[in-house]
Order: structure tokens, then sequence, then C-alpha cells
């Protein structure tokens, strides 16, 4: 690992961007967000996809000067065409405008089609919680790898969902989690370690277990739950997907091995007035004392102490501030390779 500031990791990326035609206003709202899912420990889904971004814009996947517009709205609800720019983007305004919607009428529900992958849910559900809302989040994911539950046909992503909820004195409750026993992101960033991955993650279309990363084309990931995690994948995909006239099923693409179509990824971002259902001090209480209660339980022979969705974040944020933001060796390379392609100045360090 070496370590890189988050200032210099985002000066690259909007370089990286702009060189490619993308404003440079758009470029560093994507590459700032991109940096932000690093900081807060969201390697997976951080500067790691910048080669995945980069394939796309360069090979007309993504539209580099995309608009984002509102083609439909109502008091508490929207629904935003991304233009199929960065997917950043079309999340960052999906995500002010419910929160802009639910402190006028105590909910705000935007759903967003012809967008792209645009990073862990997280990010789009933590700035609620600054505000004394809920935050919800979740996406149709950029690429089917997992069969409906007794199927062998790949017409399901890892379709990840967030929730967060603001407590009192207390770091919010961040929850942000894909519908599969691991995200893609995990199984590449294994593979360009070089290392494997557990039982359990993936199987082979024989129904025997995968453990090599590099051989993930040749099964699908497992849902969370058996059955369960595939019926919340599918609702998933009906709300973010079918309700915003995005892609789902077969009519998703492999955004990584399909660099020239467009994706049309559909998400969706709510939020929701703790206000509108009583005081937001009382309320912060409460979920202090839940969160108390939950720590409280005494662990299991050989597990450490109960944790909180979320929890450890923000110390992660002020160490990485501190001291830099940890790249993996073959990452550095990556990053390098894509400098040298693009002929912008590299990282240094």
């Amino acid at each position: 690992m070496g370590n890189i500031q988050a200032e210099d990791l985002t000066r690259f990326v909007v370089s990286a961007f702009t060189s490619l035609g993308v404003p440079e206003a758009d470029a560093r709202t994507s590459a700032s967000l991109m940096v932000e899912a690093d900081m807060l420990g969201y390697e997976t889904h951080g500067v790691f996809r910048l080669r995945q971004y980069v394939n796309r814009l360069r090979d007309g996947g993504i539209e580099p000067k995309a608009q984002v517009k509102v083609v439909r709205e109502t008091a508490a609800t929207a629904l935003v065409d991304g233009g199929n720019g960065l997917g950043h983007l079309a999340m960052k305004a999906a995500t002010a405008l419910a929160m802009a919607k639910a402190k006028d009428s105590g909910i705000g529900w935007v759903g967003v089609r012809n967008g792209n992958h645009a990073g862990p849910a997280a990010l789009y559900v933590m700035p609620q919680t600054r505000e004394g809302l809920i935050g919800l989040c979740a996406a149709v994911g950029s690429a089917n790898h997992v069969a409906p539950y007794g199927g062998t046909d790949l017409l399901l992503g890892t379709n990840p969902i967030a929730v967060a909820v603001p407590a009192g004195k207390q770091n919010a409750f961040v929850l942000d989690m894909a519908t599969t026993m691991a995200a893609m992101g995990k199984i590449k960033t294994l593979a360009q370690r070089g290392e494997s991955m557990p039982e359990g993650w993936m199987v082979g279309r024989d129904g025997q277990p995968l453990t090599d990363p590099n051989r993930r084309d040749e099964g699908f990931l497992l849902p969370i739950g058996g059955p369960k995690g595939y019926g919340l994948a599918m609702a998933i995909g009906l709300l973010a997907g079918t309700l915003n006239g995005a892609a789902f099923g077969s009519d998703v693409i492999d955004f990584t091995a399909d660099t020239a179509s467009t994706a049309n990824t559909g998400q969706f971002v709510a939020a929701i007035s703790v206000s509108a259902f009583g005081d937001l001090a009382i309320f912060g209480a409460a979920v202090d004392s839940v969160f108390d209660e939950m720590r409280g339980s005494t662990p299991l022979p050989g597990h450490g102490a109960v944790r909180i969705p979320g929890e450890g974040r923000e110390a992660m944020w002020e160490e990485r501030a501190a001291n830099g933001i940890p790249l993996h060796a073959n990452l550095k390379k990556e990053i390098a390779a894509i400098a040298t392609e693009l002929d912008i100045a590299g990282l240094s360090g």
C-alpha cells in the first residue's frame, strides 16, 4: 500500500475526466464523490472504478457533456434523466431534490433513469442525516451477475440498498449493502490484488463453489438469504429500474464489458423528514439509546463488541485526512497506465 492525499487523488481524477471532454465542474463533482468513497473506506466503489469510467467515456458509453434534467415532478416526487452522463452527477442532483421535497412535504422520492454507476449508495443517504432527515437509496446493478433463485440465467445485479438514520449525540446509522453475499466490486478488488474469495460468495453453473475471483465469469453471485435476497433484489429492480423507465433484467448491459452502449442505469433516492413524525431532538435521543442498548449486548464467544452499521466511517475519514488514502500497488499501476493513455500527469508518491 502507498498513501495518497485526497486532494492529489481528486486532482488526478479531475484531470482524467476533463481530458475526455467532461466539463471542469462536472469532473470535480464526480471526482470529489469518488474520493469521498475512498475516504470513508468504500474502496471498491471509489477511485478503483476510474478505469471503468474512463473506458466508457473513451468509447462512447458515457456522454461527457451530459445534461441532467427533471422530466416529471410532483410536490413529493420527481424523475431525473441523467443524460447518460457520469452517474454521480444525476445522483447528487437527485439527492438534493429529494431533500428539498422532504423539507417541504415531509417526504421526497426521486427516481433516476439514463444514469450510470455512481459509487456506493451511502454517498446519497448520508447528506440527509446531517439535516434531520432519513435517507434511502437503491440502484439496479451495472451488470447482471445473479440468477433468479433456482435458475441459472443472469438476470439480476447486486442491486444495492442503503438506509441512513440520524442520531442525537452519536454518529448516524448507515447501512449500505448489496443484495448478494458480496458486492462484485469486492471480487474485482481481490482479483486485482491476487487474492482468493471465500466459499459461499459465488458458485459455478455446476453449483460448485468458486473461490478464484479471476473465474467470476464462469458462475454467478449468490443472493443473501437465498430466496429472500433474490426477492429483495427484484423489488429494488422494479422500484429503481422499471418504475423509472430504466433497464432491468435482460435489458441491463455489463458496463465493464460493453463500453460503447448506453447503460440506462436506474436508481432512486428518498428523504424522510423526522420532524414530520415528531420532535427531532426526542427522536435523536431515542436513537442514541437504541445504539447504546445494541452495543451493550453481551458478545458471543470469539466475537468482538457489537457495532452499529456505519460505525467507524468518521474515524476512518479523519485518519485518512491526516495520513492519506492507502492505494494498493496494483491500483497505483492501473492509475499510472491511465495517466499514460490519457497523456496527463500521474500521481506522485
